[in-house]
């Protein structure tokens, strides 16, 4: 399973990675960074694949995306 690291810091709760991702596995958290936003979050009952389109529209670069590496037998099929 791949999955996003936010960099709650950078984030300004735009929420424009969540309008992107195609598994809608982000979602706005309760917390706040220390700028007052409210920070983005990935949903626990929803599966990155790891597209990083989240990553590609972030305007302050916020997310990180972890992608997982291929079995053998994945890549073999």
């Amino acid at each position: 399973m791949s999955r996003i690291f936010v960099h709650e810091e950078r984030c300004k709760g735009c929420l424009l990675c969540t309008t992107v991702c195609p598994e809608e596995a982000l979602e706005q958290s309760e917390r706040f960074n220390p700028n007052g936003f409210k920070v983005v979050q990935q949903n626990q009952q929803s599966e990155c694949t790891g597209c990083a389109f989240c990553a590609e529209i972030c305007p302050d670069y916020a997310i990180t995306v972890f992608r997982k590496k291929k079995s053998a037998q994945e890549t073999a099929t």
